[in-house]
């Protein structure tokens, strides 16, 4: 059975943002294809979108390597978020389903619920998917495509510190839900723009070559955010 090229673009996706593939490191077709059991052709497609994303580049007599993006670039990403994560919650507001507000409701109140009992482990998967579930509500692939990339390179370029008020985070949440539900996109624009400003300020640079136990964390909390958002 031939494994799709955007199974294994996921993977190598996957891989690059735990540091399994250091930045400016060499990607061959032969290596990746054996490390995931497929051919070299979804590799190959799978590599030309990744470098489209910005994941990687090709080096002349090198080929195709992990990308190093610069400091200024890194920060350019969280100036775009704010930008678009409050207008794809004002368009969720004027064109979300009930199907969109009944798994965003759900996740507020299972995030809440973790709070109230101290299990904060997986708040971070929870908060991921909250978003992601924001954007797709917002009616519009285009924007929904470009927020999900957003998130996977912010991951990859920033470690995010663990919220020092979780409670006040979540209650952000059902409140961008609220007026999602009523229909009101500016006040959906408006919260999520303070909420997302907030959280920035909770990113801090992952430096290239961090240490092993980092990069576990990172790879079991993607794997646990692919699992719930069906990527897999």
């Amino acid at each position: 059975m031939r494994v799709p090229a955007q199974s294994v673009c996921t993977a190598i996706r996957d891989d690059i943002v735990s540091g399994v593939f250091p930045r400016g490191s060499r990607l061959t077709e032969e290596l990746l294809a054996r490390r995931y059991g497929v051919s070299r052709v979804p590799v190959r497609e799978a590599l030309r979108t990744l470098e489209s994303e910005g994941f990687v580049t090709t080096r002349r007599h090198a080929g195709a390597c992990v990308a190093e993006p610069t400091e200024q670039e890194a920060a350019d990403l969280l100036e775009v978020r704010t930008l678009l994560e409050p207008l794809g919650a004002a368009r969720a507001a004027q064109r979300r389903t009930e199907a969109h507000l009944k798994v965003l409701r759900g996740l507020v109140r299972l995030g809440q619920e973790r709070v109230r009992r101290g299990q904060g482990e997986d708040l971070r998967s929870l908060g991921g998917w909250f978003h992601e579930t924001l954007a797709q509500a917002s009616g519009s692939p285009g924007l929904t495509a470009l927020l999900t990339q957003l998130r996977h390179k912010i991951a990859w370029m920033y470690a995010v510190e663990q919220s020092a008020r979780p409670a006040e985070c979540w209650a952000e949440h059902g409140a961008i839900v609220d007026a999602v539900a009523r229909g009101d996109a500016e006040r959906a624009r408006a919260l999520t723009a303070l909420h997302t400003e907030r959280a920035v300020a909770a990113h801090r640079l992952r430096q290239p070559g961090a240490p092993k136990r980092e990069q576990e964390r990172v790879r079991t909390s993607q794997h646990a955010e692919n699992i719930v958002s069906g990527r897999y």
